[in-house]
């Protein structure tokens, strides 16, 4: 069998997130040797083309900064021949979106990071996806998908794992790994009705950044947290895929302050 060992990861929001947190990352990828390694999205923040009036005194380009140097961060414990993925987030979505409220025509072409005359090599280096939802937004690894995610709903795992499924040809015993609610949750098969199981799972590696931001201070971040989901998937000519094709785990990552 023809096998890939991945490991993704969703909404880092620098430059809000840790050093710690990045460093538990690390110690997972070092252990676990993975052949491709999804960032689901968010790395980005994108407070400095908010549409909120907010206190952030940090420019876009400190996010880059900070952004890339995660990436390079990342990419400094994996071989080098590890496959990077970058699936685009709504946040980093905000700041290539053509919104007058948040950024000027005139300058939107600036935007683009992969431009950027001292960032753009690294962030070059992940084969990025973008912000849509249709198949040119979802990454497939065998019977293994990721998507960023859209909806937020407490079933929104659920009903978009379905969805993205579909969108790649509906075909039973896959796994969709998503991120965007920062709720981490363990690999789970829909259901369609109660009792009633469908040839399919869902997993959400949850969240690398703050598990309370100002935004959601009085609102219930409770089942929020830090995790990964790691897995291994036949690569090879798969087509119709088995429940034997993959396994995945989500892996906590807990701080000492947790």
């Amino acid at each position: 069998m023809n096998e890939a060992k991945f490991v993704a990861f969703s909404c880092v929001h620098v430059p809000y997130h840790s050093q710690e947190i990045v460093e538990l990352l690390k110690e997972l990828l070092i252990k676990e040797k993975p052949s491709h390694v999804i960032c689901l999205g968010d790395l980005f923040d994108a407070t400095a083309v908010s549409v909120h009036p907010d206190e952030a005194s940090h420019t876009l380009e400190e996010e880059y900064y900070q952004g890339a140097k995660f990436l390079e961060q990342v990419e400094s414990v994996c071989s080098e021949h590890c496959k990077l993925i970058w699936m685009h987030g709504n946040h980093d979505d905000n700041i290539l979106y053509p919104d007058p409220r948040r950024t000027d025509h005139r300058l939107r072409s600036l935007l683009d990071w992969n431009r950027h005359s001292q960032l753009g090599k690294t962030f070059k280096k992940w084969r990025q996806f973008p912000y849509i939802n249709s198949a040119k937004g979802i990454y497939k690894l065998g019977p293994v998908l990721f998507s960023h995610g859209f909806k937020a709903g407490g079933n929104s795992d659920e009903i978009e794992a379905i969805h993205f499924n579909n969108l790649m040809g509906g075909h039973a015993h896959r796994l969709v790994v998503r991120g965007h609610t920062h709720r981490p949750v363990s690999p789970t098969q829909c259901m369609k009705a109660r009792g009633v199981s469908l040839p399919l799972w869902y997993a959400n590696a949850g969240t690398l950044g703050p598990l309370k931001p100002v935004y959601m201070r009085r609102k219930d971040s409770s089942n929020w947290g830090h995790g990964a989901i790691v897995g291994t998937c036949n690569i090879g000519d798969v087509r119709r895929p088995s429940r034997k094709d993959w396994d995945a785990r989500l892996e906590i990552l807990e701080t000492k302050a947790s």
